[in-house]
């Protein structure tokens, strides 16, 4: 799923949003969450899931096109944590 395809499916589940208003509630939404994390917050939506920073020290990695040592920086990355409900869920789904 897109950021388009949940701004449309937004609009089609409640019809007295005009579509505008759906991408800038999405817009918005996915704007502060972006914003905790840079802040270093923790995100928890229950029943979902929860976004946190991992930190990823710095370490000597490899170019993989000439086999040339390269320093990778240390470095913060968004991670993804499912919740409960969102793995069981997804677990039950029919593939």
């Amino acid at each position: 799923m897109t950021k388009s395809d949940l701004i449309a499916e937004l609009a089609r589940r409640f019809p007295q949003l005009v579509a505008k208003d759906a991408d800038l509630s999405v817009k918005m939404i996915l704007e502060a969450m972006a914003d905790a994390l840079a802040r270093g917050d923790r995100i928890e939506i229950r029943g979902f899931g929860s976004f946190a920073l991992n930190y990823r020290p710095p370490r000597v990695g490899r170019n993989p096109k000439s086999g040339e040592k390269v320093d990778v920086p240390e470095k913060w990355v968004p991670h993804f944590k499912a919740g409960k409900e969102l793995r069981e869920r997804v677990d039950a789904a029919p593939e």
